[in-house]
């Protein structure tokens, strides 16, 4: 068959890699532990698995396209203009709107060398040109990030924290960036993880979206509010860019038990704080405990850490991820972001950590 007679995907689709998940599966042990994806051991709100068993009564209607209940919990709780709320399939689905509606052929959008692997394949997809800038000491460097800046970018993309360094961005760094920015870039902050961030010079966006027309914020209900499988995620953001993206999302983007479940989820607030101390008890002991065995632990503020191993035969990541995972310990292996000899593992329940723990002292005193 001639090829010019078959559908065809335009230029560069199919150099795109596509996204791979964290593993979920471990053969041939009684108990898996997955700890690749950064989902929270203590599960979603009571209150939201009783709004989702509510909401499947009337699977016939369609959803309310507006998402007034989740727009309106959202601005309750974080003190915002419901106007400026847009609710998406995950912030997956936010991302992607921005991308497609600023960028195109010629235009460009800067990442940085550890961020979240969607926005490349975004960026590609809408057909721009993702630039990647180095970090520092795993860190995002906003100087690196200004000096990539020319009169074809149109978008900044940030996550803060980091994933998978698990390392943040102070507040007053990310005003000096939008500050020096061209009026026409948007700057996306993605704070996936900003729920359990407990530092003084943090801000997850909201003051910086409220103050310019071009600063973009990004939420999630996937990790803190264990509603992973729901796909919710919202974008806070000047009028002008929630309009556009208003004009081309689908009109039923999120359904109905997930409106309701995520609304319940944000009004539960003492479910959220639970969530977020269990996380710094055990951020803290597993970070203190494999740094202890002789591990490297990049310094983390979220809810995973990332672990450096020896470089050494038989001592690597790749050897400690099948050893750790003929254990039923499941981790994410992250060279896809630059690190080949590191594993991201999420702060589950206490079963979890402290088999992690016991599994890598035994893994790193074999001679």
């Amino acid at each position: 068959m001639n090829a010019s007679t078959k559908p065809v995907p335009r230029p560069g689709v199919m150099e795109i890699a596509a996204y791979v998940p964290g593993k979920e599966h471990a053969g041939g042990v009684a108990r898996v532990y997955k700890l690749s994806s950064n989902e929270t051991p203590l599960g979603p709100s009571p209150r939201a698995t009783e709004a989702f068993q509510a909401a499947a009564g009337k699977l016939e209607i369609y959803p309310d396209g507006q998402a007034r209940v989740l727009r309106d919990a959202i601005a309750e709780v974080h003190g915002l203009n419901a106007a400026n709320i847009l609710c998406g399939n995950g912030s997956g689905e936010l991302l992607s709107l921005l991308a497609n509606i600023y960028l195109g052929p010629g235009d460009e959008a800067v990442i940085t060398e550890h961020g979240f692997l969607l926005y490349r394949i975004q960026i590609l997809a809408a057909g721009g040109t993702p630039v990647t800038v180095p970090e520092r000491d795993r860190r995002v460097d906003v100087d690196a990030i200004l000096d990539a800046v020319t009169d074809r970018t149109k978008i900044v993309f940030l996550t803060n924290p980091g994933n998978p360094t698990g390392t943040y961005v102070p507040y007053a760094d990310i005003a000096r960036l939008q500050a020096a920015l061209p009026p026409h870039v948007i700057l996306v902050l993605d704070a996936a993880y900003a729920e359990y961030v407990r530092r003084n010079d943090y801000e997850a966006g909201i003051a910086l979206v409220s103050a310019n027309r071009n600063v973009v914020m990004t939420r999630t209900f996937a990790k803190v509010y264990g509603l992973a499988a729901l796909r919710i995620g919202w974008i806070y953001g000047p009028p002008e860019i929630i309009d556009a993206m208003n004009r081309v999302r689908g009109p039923f983007n999120i359904n109905t038990p997930a409106l309701f479940a995520g609304a319940a989820a944000m009004r539960d607030q003492a479910h959220v704080a639970n969530a977020v101390e269990h996380n710094q008890v055990w951020l803290a002991r597993v970070s203190d405990a494999l740094t202890a065995i002789g591990l490297e632990v990049t310094p983390s503020v979220t809810n995973f850490i990332l672990i450096h191993f020896p470089d050494r035969d038989g001592m690597r990541a790749a050897d400690a991820d099948l050893f750790l995972t003929s254990r039923g310990f499941v981790l994410r292996a992250v060279a896809s972001y630059g690190f080949p000899n590191a594993l991201r593992m999420t702060i589950g329940s206490e079963d979890a950590n402290t088999g992690v723990i016991a599994a890598l002292t035994e893994f790193m005193e074999r001679t």
